[in-house]
C-alpha cells in the first residue's frame, strides 16, 4: 500500500518505501487491506491544498509528515460508494479551509490506485459517462426553445451544462430522477451549505442558489415533461436551492394539477422536513417519495450542523412518521463522516430513529466539508469509534427492513427488497 502525494502542479506520485495512512476524524490511522477497493470508474484524484501528507515508515514504525513541498492526495468518489477513511494529512496552514468536497483515503497498490471505500449501491445510473454531452446540449436547446418563458428551464440549463449536475441533466434527457427547484429561501443555516455561505465562512459555496420565485405553471411544465415513464422521478429540493417545503404554497397546487393529468411516475421531495405542517400538506397532495437530509439523530450534533430556524429534530421525526403513515416511501440522506458517524452513540441513536420513523432506505452520502472546520463545531465523541465498515454491518443487522443505498430509488426497488 504505497503512500501517494502530489506536487504543486497536481501531479500524483507514489513512494515505494513508505506506507499510506488514512484518517478517522482527527486521528491518523493505518489502512487495512479489506478497507480498500480499486479506484472506481468516475472517481477523481485531487490534491488537498495547504496540507502535508502523512506516511508510515515501515522500518521505524513511525508516522511522519512528508516534504512540505508536496500535498496530500484524496479521491472524490462517484455515487454508490461510501468512504471508510479520510486521507492521512495534517494542515500546513491551519487558517486555510479545504474546498467543500468529500475526500477519501487513496493508495497505490498492485499496479493501480485504490480507495478506502465500500460499494453501497449500483453506481451505473449515476456514472457521468452515461451523460452524453452532445445529446444533452441538443435537449437543453430543445426544451428551452419549447418553453421560452419558463425560467426554471433556463436556470436548470446552467446547472446541467455549467455545473454538470446529473439530476439537472436528467431533466433535459427526460430520464430517471429529474430536478424541479422551487425555493430561494431556507429555514436552516447549514454549516456546509453548498449553495449559500456567509462571507466570513472561509469556504465559498461551489454553487449559486436560485434567486427567483417560480410560477406554478413553470413547475407543472417541468413535471409533466419529465413524468413520462413508469420509473421516472421528479424531485423538489436540489443543491441549487434552499428548503423546498418553504414553497409549499407553490408545490401543492402544482402537484395537484399534475396528478389531474397523469398518474405516471413518482413525485419526490428532498427536504430537511422541519416544517411539519408544510410537509403534511405536500404529503396529502400526493407525494410518493420523501428523502430527509440529516447528519445525526442526536440533537446537539444535528443543531450544530444544520442550525435550524424555528424547528427541532422532533419536527423532522414527526414529518417522517406522518409521511410513512400515509404510504410515502421515506428515506434519509445521511451525511456521513469517518470518525463521527461511526461513533457508538451516533450508531445507537440512528438505529432508534430509523425504527421510530419506519424508514425504508438510508442513503449513505459522503459529507462535503473541511474536516477541521466540521470537527470544531460538533460535540466530542463519547463512546468508541467502531469504523465505517462495522457501522454499515450493524445497520444491516439491526435494521433488516431498511435498505442501505446511496440515492433515491423507485418503490419497487425498496419495499420488500432483499438488496441489503
Amino acid at each position: 500500500m504505497n503512500f501517494v502525494y502530489a506536487d504543486k502542479e497536481g501531479n500524483v506520485y507514489d513512494h515505494p518505501d513508505y506506507l499510506a495512512l488514512g484518517r478517522s476524524a482527527d486521528m491518523i490511522t493505518e489502512l487495512l487491506e479489506d478497507e480498500l477497493i480499486p479506484l472506481p470508474e468516475g472517481a477523481t484524484l485531487v490534491s488537498l491544498p495547504d496540507t502535508r501528507a502523512v506516511y508510515l515508515d515501515p522500518d521505524s514504525g513511525e508516522m511522519r509528515p512528508f516534504d512540505s513541498a508536496y500535498t496530500a492526495v484524496g479521491a472524490l468518489l462517484p455515487q454508490g460508494y461510501t468512504r471508510l477513511l479520510l486521507p492521512g494529512y495534517i494542515k500546513a496552514d491551519k487558517t486555510k479551509s479545504l474546498p467543500l468536497f468529500g475526500y477519501t483515503a487513496v493508495v497505490w497498490k498492485d499496479g493501480g490506485f485504490h480507495a478506502a471505500a465500500r460499494l453501497t449501491d449500483d453506481p451505473e445510473r449515476w456514472n457521468p459517462r452515461n451523460c452524453d454531452v452532445a445529446e444533452l446540449e441538443l435537449q437543453v436547446e430543445r426544451l428551452v426553445a419549447k418553453y421560452p418563458e419558463n425560467r426554471l428551464y433556463q436556470h436548470l440549463s446552467n446547472c446541467a451544462l455549467g455545473y454538470e449536475c446529473l439530476t439537472a441533466s436528467n431533466t433535459f434527457l427526460q430520464r430517471w430522477e429529474g430536478a424541479v427547484p422551487v425555493s430561494y429561501s431556507c429555514n436552516a443555516g447549514c454549516f456546509g451549505c453548498i449553495s449559500e455561505q456567509p462571507d466570513d465562512s472561509g469556504f465559498p459555496a461551489p454553487q449559486t442558489r436560485m434567486n427567483f420565485k417560480p410560477k406554478v405553471d413553470e413547475i407543472v411544465e417541468i413535471m409533466l415533461e419529465h413524468l413520462r415513464g413508469p420509473d421516472s422521478i421528479i424531485s423538489f429540493g436540489q443543491g441549487c436551492e434552499g428548503e423546498p417545503s418553504t414553497q409549499a404554497a407553490l408545490i401543492v397546487p402544482a402537484m395537484r394539477k399534475v396528478r389531474e393529468i397523469t398518474d405516471v411516475g413518482f413525485i419526490n421531495i428532498n427536504t430537511n422536513a422541519g416544517l411539519t405542517d408544510h410537509i403534511r400538506g405536500i404529503v396529502d397532495a400526493g407525494l410518493n417519495l420523501m428523502r430527509v437530509s440529516t447528519i445525526s439523530a442526536l440533537d446537539d450534533h444535528y443543531n450544530a450542523y444544520y442550525r435550524p430556524r424555528g424547528y427541532t429534530l422532533k419536527n423532522v421525526e414527526r414529518s417522517l412518521r406522518y409521511a410513512a403513515d400515509k404510504g410515502v416511501v421515506t428515506s434519509i440522506n445521511y451525511l456521513i463522516f469517518p470518525g463521527v458517524t461511526d461513533r457508538e452513540e451516533e450508531i445507537e441513536a440512528m438505529i432508534e430513529f430509523a425504527r421510530r420513523t419506519d424508514l425504508k432506505l438510508i442513503q449513505m452520502r459522503n459529507l462535503n466539508i473541511d474536516p477541521e472546520a466540521y470537527l470544531n463545531i460538533i460535540p466530542k465523541a463519547q463512546g468508541d469509534i467502531l469504523g465505517m465498515g462495522q457501522m454499515i454491518d450493524i445497520f444491516r443487522e439491526e435494521l433488516p427492513h431498511v435498505v442501505i443505498g446511496s440515492y433515491t430509488h423507485v418503490p419497487s426497488d425498496i419495499v420488500g427488497s432483499d438488496r441489503r
